[in-house]
């Protein structure tokens, strides 16, 4: 299985070890929990955005016509005056 060193300062390091230690667990296993446990946080932040993208794009009508002051002006978007 790949490997990733990485460096931690003496106080993360003995927070590391104090957490580990109140959880019953080594050290590696809480520093990888944590990693796997933001890797999924990232995908579901990543999932819930396009899932907005598409519900927002099915409904831009209906936005545009509930808030008109928020559409940007078609006209003379993408000059430079």
């Amino acid at each position: 299985m790949p490997a990733l060193n990485v460096e931690f300062s003496d106080r993360e390091l003995e927070d590391l070890r104090q957490i580990a230690k109140e959880r019953g667990t080594s050290m590696k296993a809480l520093v990888r929990e944590a990693a796997a446990a933001d890797i999924a946080r990232h995908r579901a932040l990543q999932e819930g955005a396009e899932a907005f993208r598409r519900f927002f794009a099915s409904h831009a009508d209906e936005f545009a016509a509930a808030f008109p002051d928020d559409e940007r002006s078609v006209r003379g978007e993408g000059r430079v005056a």
